[in-house]
Protein backbone atom coordinates (compact mmCIF):
# COMPACT_ATOMS: atom_id res chain seq x y z
CA UNK A 1 0.00 0.00 0.00
CA UNK A 2 1.58 3.56 -0.53
CA UNK A 3 2.62 6.07 1.85
CA UNK A 4 1.94 9.52 2.02
CA UNK A 5 3.91 11.94 3.67
CA UNK A 6 2.73 15.28 4.64
CA UNK A 7 3.52 18.16 6.42
CA UNK A 8 1.65 20.68 8.49
CA UNK A 9 2.66 24.52 9.37
CA UNK A 10 0.77 25.55 12.24
CA UNK A 11 2.11 29.02 12.17
CA UNK A 12 0.97 32.63 13.50
CA UNK A 13 -0.33 34.98 10.70
CA UNK A 14 0.34 38.55 10.18
CA UNK A 15 -2.54 40.51 9.88
CA UNK A 16 -3.75 41.49 6.31
CA UNK A 17 0.09 41.48 5.17
CA UNK A 18 0.79 39.27 2.22
CA UNK A 19 4.21 39.82 1.51
CA UNK A 20 5.57 39.39 5.18
CA UNK A 21 3.33 36.25 4.80
CA UNK A 22 4.31 34.67 1.75
CA UNK A 23 7.78 35.69 3.16
CA UNK A 24 8.01 33.81 6.56
CA UNK A 25 5.74 30.90 4.97
CA UNK A 26 8.44 30.35 2.11
CA UNK A 27 11.31 30.41 4.71
CA UNK A 28 9.29 27.71 7.21
CA UNK A 29 8.55 25.40 3.51
CA UNK A 30 11.92 25.88 2.22
CA UNK A 31 13.73 24.69 5.79
CA UNK A 32 11.52 22.08 5.77
CA UNK A 33 14.36 18.80 6.13
CA UNK A 34 12.25 15.36 5.87
CA UNK A 35 10.97 14.66 2.70
CA UNK A 36 7.87 15.28 2.07
CA UNK A 37 4.42 15.56 -0.47
CA UNK A 38 2.07 17.57 0.74
CA UNK A 39 2.67 20.72 2.40
CA UNK A 40 -0.59 21.83 4.25
CA UNK A 41 -1.48 25.87 5.12
CA UNK A 42 -3.75 27.36 7.05
CA UNK A 43 -7.28 28.99 6.17
CA UNK A 44 -6.59 32.61 4.24
CA UNK A 45 -2.62 31.72 4.93
CA UNK A 46 -1.74 35.16 3.16
CA UNK A 47 -3.90 37.35 5.00
CA UNK A 48 -5.35 36.17 8.26
CA UNK A 49 -9.30 35.52 8.71
CA UNK A 50 -10.42 39.27 7.04
CA UNK A 51 -13.54 40.11 6.00
CA UNK A 52 -12.22 42.60 3.66
CA UNK A 53 -11.55 41.22 0.17
CA UNK A 54 -12.56 44.68 -1.50
CA UNK A 55 -8.80 45.40 -0.68
CA UNK A 56 -6.94 41.96 -0.51
CA UNK A 57 -8.89 39.40 -3.06
CA UNK A 58 -6.59 38.48 -5.60
CA UNK A 59 -7.24 37.27 -9.06
CA UNK A 60 -6.13 33.17 -10.24
CA UNK A 61 -3.13 35.41 -12.18
CA UNK A 62 -2.50 36.92 -9.04
CA UNK A 63 0.73 37.50 -6.37
CA UNK A 64 -0.35 34.52 -4.27
CA UNK A 65 -0.82 31.50 -6.57
CA UNK A 66 2.20 32.56 -8.22
CA UNK A 67 4.15 32.20 -5.33
CA UNK A 68 2.69 28.58 -4.55
CA UNK A 69 3.26 27.98 -8.40
CA UNK A 70 6.97 28.70 -7.93
CA UNK A 71 7.36 27.27 -4.49
CA UNK A 72 5.54 23.90 -4.83
CA UNK A 73 8.12 23.74 -7.74
CA UNK A 74 11.47 24.58 -6.27
CA UNK A 75 10.15 22.34 -3.06
CA UNK A 76 8.59 19.59 -5.56
CA UNK A 77 5.81 19.30 -3.05
CA UNK A 78 2.34 19.69 -3.69
CA UNK A 79 0.75 22.71 -1.92
CA UNK A 80 -2.32 23.84 -0.38
CA UNK A 81 -4.24 26.78 1.47
CA UNK A 82 -6.94 29.25 1.45
CA UNK A 83 -6.55 32.48 -0.16
CA UNK A 84 -8.85 35.28 -0.95
CA UNK A 85 -9.81 35.24 -4.64
CA UNK A 86 -11.63 37.44 -6.77
CA UNK A 87 -13.47 36.18 -9.49
CA UNK A 88 -16.60 37.68 -11.92
CA UNK A 89 -16.73 40.37 -9.02
CA UNK A 90 -17.63 37.90 -6.57
CA UNK A 91 -15.32 36.88 -3.51
CA UNK A 92 -14.18 33.48 -2.47
CA UNK A 93 -12.32 31.61 0.85
CA UNK A 94 -10.66 29.44 -2.13
CA UNK A 95 -8.46 26.30 -1.59
CA UNK A 96 -6.03 26.16 -4.12
CA UNK A 97 -4.06 22.51 -4.58
CA UNK A 98 -0.97 23.57 -6.41
CA UNK A 99 1.17 20.85 -8.20
CA UNK A 100 4.66 21.13 -8.59
CA UNK A 101 4.30 21.27 -12.68
CA UNK A 102 2.03 24.03 -12.07
CA UNK A 103 -1.42 22.83 -12.85
CA UNK A 104 -3.45 23.25 -10.01
CA UNK A 105 -7.37 22.57 -8.59
CA UNK A 106 -9.49 24.79 -6.33
CA UNK A 107 -12.36 24.15 -3.83
CA UNK A 108 -14.25 27.39 -2.53
CA UNK A 109 -15.51 27.28 0.88
CA UNK A 110 -19.04 25.69 0.81
CA UNK A 111 -20.46 26.89 4.59
CA UNK A 112 -19.37 30.45 5.34
CA UNK A 113 -19.16 31.70 8.57
CA UNK A 114 -22.30 34.00 9.66
CA UNK A 115 -21.51 34.37 12.86
CA UNK A 116 -18.58 36.48 11.84
CA UNK A 117 -20.51 37.91 8.73
CA UNK A 118 -18.50 35.82 6.20
CA UNK A 119 -21.64 35.08 4.38
CA UNK A 120 -21.73 38.80 3.38
CA UNK A 121 -18.73 39.46 2.31
CA UNK A 122 -17.98 36.26 0.26
CA UNK A 123 -19.80 33.54 -2.22
CA UNK A 124 -20.19 30.46 -1.50
CA UNK A 125 -19.38 26.76 -3.26
CA UNK A 126 -21.18 24.66 -3.98
CA UNK A 127 -18.90 21.46 -5.60
CA UNK A 128 -16.41 19.41 -3.86
CA UNK A 129 -12.70 19.25 -4.73
CA UNK A 130 -11.36 15.50 -4.11
CA UNK A 131 -7.82 15.56 -5.22
CA UNK A 132 -5.76 12.46 -5.82
CA UNK A 133 -2.11 11.60 -5.62
CA UNK A 134 -0.01 8.19 -5.23
CA UNK A 135 -3.30 6.31 -4.98
CA UNK A 136 -4.96 8.60 -2.21
CA UNK A 137 -8.12 10.44 -2.66
CA UNK A 138 -8.07 13.65 -0.46
CA UNK A 139 -11.33 15.58 -0.12
CA UNK A 140 -10.44 19.57 0.33
CA UNK A 141 -12.17 21.22 2.99
CA UNK A 142 -12.36 24.66 4.59
CA UNK A 143 -12.68 25.01 8.63
CA UNK A 144 -16.66 25.62 8.93
CA UNK A 145 -17.02 23.05 6.56
CA UNK A 146 -15.91 20.95 9.79
CA UNK A 147 -19.20 21.32 11.32
CA UNK A 148 -21.55 19.98 8.55
CA UNK A 149 -20.84 16.26 8.28
CA UNK A 150 -23.04 15.82 5.43
CA UNK A 151 -21.45 17.88 2.92
CA UNK A 152 -18.29 15.62 3.48
CA UNK A 153 -19.76 11.88 3.98
CA UNK A 154 -18.21 9.30 2.40
CA UNK A 155 -20.19 8.32 -1.01
CA UNK A 156 -20.02 4.41 -2.06
CA UNK A 157 -19.12 4.56 -5.80
CA UNK A 158 -18.52 2.01 -8.59
CA UNK A 159 -14.78 0.19 -8.59
CA UNK A 160 -13.32 -0.73 -11.59
CA UNK A 161 -11.68 -3.26 -10.26
CA UNK A 162 -14.36 -4.75 -8.52
CA UNK A 163 -18.42 -5.00 -8.17
CA UNK A 164 -18.45 -3.94 -4.73
CA UNK A 165 -18.85 -0.15 -3.98
CA UNK A 166 -15.97 1.19 -2.08
CA UNK A 167 -15.70 4.92 -0.26
CA UNK A 168 -14.72 7.75 -2.50
CA UNK A 169 -12.10 9.27 -0.50
CA UNK A 170 -9.04 8.31 1.93
CA UNK A 171 -8.40 11.44 3.95
CA UNK A 172 -10.12 14.95 4.54
CA UNK A 173 -8.11 18.01 4.99
CA UNK A 174 -9.53 21.12 7.09
CA UNK A 175 -7.61 24.13 6.74
CA UNK A 176 -8.57 26.59 9.25
CA UNK A 177 -8.53 29.70 11.88
CA UNK A 178 -10.15 28.31 14.62
CA UNK A 179 -10.44 30.29 17.67
CA UNK A 180 -9.19 28.20 21.20
CA UNK A 181 -12.92 29.56 22.51
CA UNK A 182 -14.08 26.74 20.61
CA UNK A 183 -11.32 24.47 20.19
CA UNK A 184 -13.14 21.50 22.20
CA UNK A 185 -15.63 21.64 18.91
CA UNK A 186 -12.60 21.59 16.61
CA UNK A 187 -10.99 18.84 18.52
CA UNK A 188 -13.73 17.01 18.85
CA UNK A 189 -15.11 17.01 15.01
CA UNK A 190 -11.79 16.13 13.26
CA UNK A 191 -12.13 12.81 15.55
CA UNK A 192 -15.47 12.36 14.22
CA UNK A 193 -15.02 13.24 10.95
CA UNK A 194 -11.89 10.95 10.87
CA UNK A 195 -14.50 7.59 12.70
CA UNK A 196 -17.54 8.16 11.05
CA UNK A 197 -15.92 8.32 7.13
CA UNK A 198 -12.98 5.96 8.27
CA UNK A 199 -10.74 7.65 6.58
CA UNK A 200 -7.57 9.73 8.34
CA UNK A 201 -8.42 13.31 8.81
CA UNK A 202 -5.55 16.36 8.90
CA UNK A 203 -6.71 19.64 10.77
CA UNK A 204 -4.15 22.57 10.65
CA UNK A 205 -5.25 25.75 12.25
CA UNK A 206 -3.13 28.62 12.98
CA UNK A 207 -1.68 30.05 16.25
CA UNK A 208 -2.15 33.45 18.01
CA UNK A 209 -4.08 36.58 18.25
CA UNK A 210 -5.39 38.09 15.54
CA UNK A 211 -6.50 41.78 14.44
CA UNK A 212 -9.76 40.83 16.81
CA UNK A 213 -7.25 40.05 19.47
CA UNK A 214 -9.68 36.46 19.05
CA UNK A 215 -6.82 34.14 20.17
CA UNK A 216 -6.24 31.04 18.19
CA UNK A 217 -4.46 27.90 19.75
CA UNK A 218 -3.41 25.76 17.00
CA UNK A 219 -4.76 22.19 18.38
CA UNK A 220 -3.86 21.15 14.32
CA UNK A 221 -4.03 17.50 14.37
CA UNK A 222 -3.77 14.20 12.34
CA UNK A 223 -6.51 11.45 13.07
CA UNK A 224 -6.60 7.85 11.57
CA UNK A 225 -9.09 6.10 10.80
CA UNK A 226 -10.17 4.91 13.80
CA UNK A 227 -10.16 8.05 15.34
CA UNK A 228 -6.45 7.48 17.37
CA UNK A 229 -4.69 10.80 17.02
CA UNK A 230 -1.56 10.32 15.87
CA UNK A 231 -0.50 14.12 16.10
CA UNK A 232 -1.39 17.43 17.94
CA UNK A 233 0.29 20.57 19.02
CA UNK A 234 -0.92 23.43 21.17
CA UNK A 235 -0.34 27.28 21.85
CA UNK A 236 2.99 27.50 19.51
CA UNK A 237 4.02 27.15 15.50
CA UNK A 238 5.39 23.80 14.39
CA UNK A 239 6.05 22.20 11.57
CA UNK A 240 5.60 18.63 11.30
CA UNK A 241 6.08 15.80 8.64
CA UNK A 242 4.01 12.88 9.28
CA UNK A 243 3.92 9.52 6.94
CA UNK A 244 0.74 8.20 6.54
CA UNK A 245 -0.07 4.53 5.65
CA UNK A 246 -2.76 3.79 3.90
CA UNK A 247 -3.16 0.11 4.83
CA UNK A 248 -4.15 2.02 7.98
CA UNK A 249 -7.48 2.71 6.05
CA UNK A 250 -7.57 -0.33 4.07
CA UNK A 251 -7.71 -2.30 7.48
CA UNK A 252 -10.05 -0.61 9.40
CA UNK A 253 -12.38 -0.81 6.44
CA UNK A 254 -11.93 -4.48 6.19
CA UNK A 255 -12.01 -5.46 9.91
CA UNK A 256 -14.71 -2.73 10.70
CA UNK A 257 -17.15 -2.81 7.59
CA UNK A 258 -19.81 -0.04 9.04
CA UNK A 259 -18.90 2.08 5.33
CA UNK A 260 -21.51 -0.80 3.63
CA UNK A 261 -24.44 0.48 6.05
CA UNK A 262 -23.93 3.92 4.97
CA UNK A 263 -27.24 5.70 3.63
CA UNK A 264 -28.17 6.82 0.15
CA UNK A 265 -28.55 10.50 -0.10
CA UNK A 266 -28.23 13.65 -2.08
CA UNK A 267 -26.97 16.93 -1.84
CA UNK A 268 -29.29 19.96 -3.24
CA UNK A 269 -26.24 22.30 -4.77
Amino acid sequence: MPVLSVTTIQTHLHWEDKAANLRMLKEKILAIPEHTEVVILPEMFSTGFSMYPQALAEKMDGTTVNWMQTLAAKKKVILTGSIIVEEGNKYYNRLIWMLPDGKYGYYDKRHLFAYASEDAAYTAGNKRLIASVKGWKINLQICYDLRFPVWVRQKNYPNSESSTPMPEYDMIVYVANWPESRNHAWKTLLQARAIENQCFVVGVNRVGNDNKNIYHSGDSMIVDPLGEVLYTRAHQEDVCTTILQKQKVESARKQFPFWKDADSFLIDP
